[in-house]
């Protein structure tokens, strides 16, 4: 046992001063502020946590144990590339016993002085960061759940996320679109979590959410909120996409955190994925009582009014009942999509029923849930504002039994055949998609063959140009381009020479420099390529022959108008094309060709830069702020080639 101080109040002041000339901060903690066995928490200075700017609890509190201990602890914490070290000494004042904090900032000029091991200790911190975050959101990993959370036993909520529809995202509008979606939507849970919170990226597109010392209610708010902010969220370009996750939530007591998450991601999960963007607790009475049968939500103020509806009802759905507005969108938080169908009084005190379809509009919660007024209001401008704000269908007091279950029935049937066609629509859709790329691949391997080469130049284009159109909407928003466009170019370059076909093999492979007369023979390629495309009339209007007809006529024109076939300038030459251009003379460059050798990609952004006035200003910035992506790109494709 150390020997205890003891000091006076003004004792205890002096050596404040003293102290604070050392150390980045000093605080005097008492049991009140700094429970035995807990966390750190001075009511009156903030956490501890903030002193050296740290966005977590402590897992282990030093100055807890001193205080428990009555002794001294000493331990380093790491922030980024900042190292605090923290001492705690228990002492008594006036006879209370106390710990007094002491942080000290290990600054560049600190570390240095400590040689090797201010470096040591310097590239640990970095070494902790660099390991426990994930690259592409930022959030913390996998790696850090196991290693450092798993096996506490705190009082916490934790909930895992998983992203609706994710897999469509990937399918439909490219992988890089469903890396913006993850970090869009890790960006909108951060705004909802507070310091102490930890947000983990627990699988490709599943998060985990850890909240320490949260009341279960105060972590339900915190999960509503998520779920809002995500639904409204925007993707920059892609303004049809709407977000949404399914959330099963759980909350731990003396327990690992590792069996709570396996509980959260079991049957909790299932059943809000079952219904999509939906939350489940283990706290929720309702889960163990989820019925094959659709729910519906009563919201009248009327007892007796609710009563009348739950008999007419009872018997075919499972009922829920809310005797207000501001109870209605409770419950809304609460159940989201499991709920089958609102029935919705128009009149009531507080938070009458328009203020309901404007909270659910603005949170799009009435594209998934059917709302029904309940109104003895027949006149014109009533009914107009309700199905402006999206109901399906109002039901006038006093009730007829048919009429209420016949429309409940039938707007419960509708938004099911609505939500069948949609799935079976996008289905179609990606066959559609799939079989197009089947078909512009073949094609293009065609063509390839034909050329001597391996199939390598199309899958290079294909890729290069996905890069560059990327790019380029990260920079403008001039030429409106979309997942859905950038997708149907990346497609349609494979077919960019697809007029090469026409071409005499004598031509298309001689080893050594073009004549002029042949090389106006090559030249025809564009325009015999577009016709044969244009020639498919059933496909002309299809978004994908559109791209194709565009890149393969005028990917040769150049941005100063001396390219072909038409001698097109600057703009007048579509966007597909320019992108595609400079793709083409790039792995042109790079690869070896029956009359040259390759050339380095040093070669070949020099020979770009002197060709600069060829090329879209815009789009060669883009391309050369890809060079590193470049050399890395030809060298995978490289490597992968020789393991083959």
């Amino acid at each position: 046992m150390e020997t205890v101080v003891k000091l006076s109040r003004r004792e205890w002041e002096k050596e404040l001063k003293t102290l604070s000339k050392y150390f980045t901060c000093v605080r005097l903690l008492d049991h009140d502020s700094l429970p035995i066995g807990g966390v750190a928490e001075d009511r009156e200075n903030g956490k501890c946590y903030e002193i050296w700017q740290k966005n977590q609890r402590c897992d282990y509190c030093i100055s807890a144990r001193a205080l428990a201990e009555k002794s001294s602890r000493t331990k380093l914490e790491h922030v980024d590339n900042t190292i605090f070290q923290i001492t705690a000494k228990y002492v008594e004042i006036d006879g209370k016993p106390c710990v007094i904090e002491m942080v000290r900032e290990f600054d560049d000029d600190f570390l240095a002085e400590l040689g090797d091991e201010g470096r040591a200790m310097a590239e640990l911190g970095d070494y902790y960061e660099k390991i426990y975050r994930d690259v592409l959101t930022g959030c913390y990993n996998r790696r850090f759940y196991e290693e450092r959370l798993k096996n506490t036993v705190p009082h916490a909520g934790v909930a895992l996320l998983d992203v609706d529809d994710f897999k469509l995202y990937n399918d439909v509008y490219g992988h890089a679109t469903g890396d913006q979606v993850l970090r869009v939507i890790v960006q909108e849970i951060r705004e909802c979590l507070s310091p102490t919170d930890k947000l983990i990226r627990y699988g490709g597109d599943e998060f985990l959410i850890y909240c320490p010392d949260t009341e279960p209610g105060a972590f339900l708010d915190v999960l509503y909120d998520v779920r809002a902010r995500i639904n409204n969220a925007k993707m920059e370009g892609f303004a049809g996409i709407g977000l949404s996750v399914s959330i099963g939530a759980a909350y731990a007591e003396n327990e690992p955190i590792g069996a709570v998450v396996e509980r959260a991601d079991g049957l909790l999960m299932y059943r809000a994925k079952r219904s999509k963007n939906s939350i489940v607790t283990d706290r929720d009475e309702a889960v163990d009582k989820v019925s094959e049968k659709p729910s519906i939500l009563i919201v009248d103020d009327s007892e007796l009014n609710r009563e009348i509806l739950v008999s007419i009802l009872g018997n075919e759905f499972q009922t829920m009942e809310a005797g207000s507005g501001e109870e209605c969108v409770d419950m809304l938080k609460k159940y989201g999509t499991r709920i089958s169908v609102v029935l919705l009084d128009v009149i009531m005190p507080g938070m009458g029923g328009f203020e309901v379809l404007s909270y659910m509009n603005k949170h799009h919660l009435i594209e998934e849930i059917p709302v029904i007024m309940i109104t003895g209001d027949e006149s014109d401008r009533s009914v107009r504002k309700a199905y402006e704000l999206g109901v399906s269908d109002y039901i006038n007091r006093p009730f007829d039994v048919k009429v209420v279950y016949r429309r409940v029935m039938n707007t419960i049937q509708l938004y099911g055949k609505q939500r069948r066609l949609l799935k079976r629509v996008t289905e179609q859709m990606m066959e559609k998609e799939n079989d197009s790329q089947m078909m512009v691949s073949i094609l293009s391997q065609i063509v390839e063959f034909r050329n001597g080469e391996s199939g390598r130049h199309v899958v290079m284009i294909r890729k290069l140009t996905g890069m560059v159109l990327h790019q380029l909407v990260m920079k403008t928003d001039r030429y409106q381009l979309g997942a859905r466009e950038i997708d149907l170019i990346k497609n349609a370059s494979a077919l960019h020479d697809i007029g090469k076909i026409a071409i005499d093999e004598k031509i298309l492979n001689k080893p050594g420099r073009l004549t002029p007369e042949e090389f106006e023979v090559m030249k025809t390629h564009t325009s015999v390529g577009a016709d044969m495309l244009w020639s498919l009339k059933e496909y002309r209007n299809e978004p994908l022959m559109k791209y194709a007809w565009q890149i393969c006529r005028y990917h040769h024109e150049k941005y100063n108008g001396k390219g072909y076939p038409e001698g097109l300038n600057g703009e007048e030459i579509p966007i597909a094309a320019q992108v595609v251009a400079i793709c083409d003379v790039y792995d042109a460059l790079v690869s070896k060709r029956v009359y040259k050798e390759a050339y380095s990609h040093e070669k070949a952004m020099q020979i770009i830069r002197e060709e600069k006035d060829s090329f879209n200003p815009l789009v060669l910035e883009c391309f050369f702020e890809l060079s590193d992506e470049l050399t890395k790109l030809y060298k995978s494709y490289s490597e992968e080639g020789e393991k083959q």
